[in-house]
């Protein structure tokens, strides 16, 4: 019998958390759904604890796992990261309550225009999210031209297929680890003025410039924000 929902879990040298990640997903109080794992050539024990197809680079192995699910809706877990008991309920139940998603009701475009004007990523990480897969599969399956935002770009693009619900309540969490306090904060900056650009270009009346040049100053700003935070926890686990 086909679920009702996927769960992906793109692994990558996640041998310290990806136990933890799966607990959370199987203890799940919804219990239609399935669970798919594949790793992208882990150089820990990742491969050990999960022994799977191993290499293909970040979109390969997050369009691995969506196209091997079976379920009509999907929602991809980092391999770090978790989701809380309630999460599939609540948002399988969310669209069970809103059947004309597919027809789309207006929030989809301010979805997309306000993934520009925020300077953030306002879907959240992957595990707050859970979407129709054939609506990630017209969409050609995950975007990683700005491999940076890879989620964020993915996410509203397929939001523009449809429609959006946003559930204000957490059910999801993200691990902030010392590779993150790496990361290149000019690039994802300007993997976010990409993915502006990317949106004022479908149609001036739905990203003005001015909304650009917001979101921009926006990203800036959070970018800086964002890195003193990391900062500032690296400092107190250290």
């Amino acid at each position: 019998m086909t679920p009702r929902a996927s769960v992906v879990v793109p692994a990558y040298n996640n041998a310290d958390y990806i136990a933890e990640t799966i607990d959370s997903i199987l203890n799940q109080t919804y219990q239609d759904f399935e669970l798919i794992i594949s790793d992208h050539s882990s150089t820990d024990d990742t491969v050990k604890i999960l022994s799977t197809e191993a290499g293909g680079g970040a979109k390969r192995n997050w369009d691995r796992v969506s196209e091997a699910a079976n379920g009509e809706l999907l929602k991809l877990v980092c391999g770090d990261d978790t989701i809380y008991p309630e999460c599939l309920a609540e948002q399988v139940a969310a669209f069970d309550e809103h059947p004309r998603w597919a027809e789309g009701t207006g929030h989809r475009r301010d979805a997309a225009r306000k993934t520009v004007t925020a300077g953030a990523n306002i879907f959240g990480e992957p595990g707050c999210v859970l979407m129709k897969r054939s609506a990630l599969k017209a969409i050609g399956w995950w975007d990683d031209t700005n491999p940076y935002v890879i989620d964020e770009a993915t996410y509203t693009a397929v939001a523009l297929q449809g429609d959006v619900y946003a559930d204000r309540q957490a059910l999801a969490s993200f691990r902030v680890n010392a590779g993150q306090w790496r990361c290149v904060w000019p690039r994802i900056r300007h993997a976010r003025q990409r993915h502006s650009t990317k949106i004022s270009g479908i149609g001036s009346d739905l990203v003005s410039a001015m909304d650009v040049r917001i979101g921009d100053a926006r990203a800036l700003a959070t970018s800086f924000m964002r890195r003193g935070v990391y900062m500032l926890l690296r400092h107190r686990m250290s």
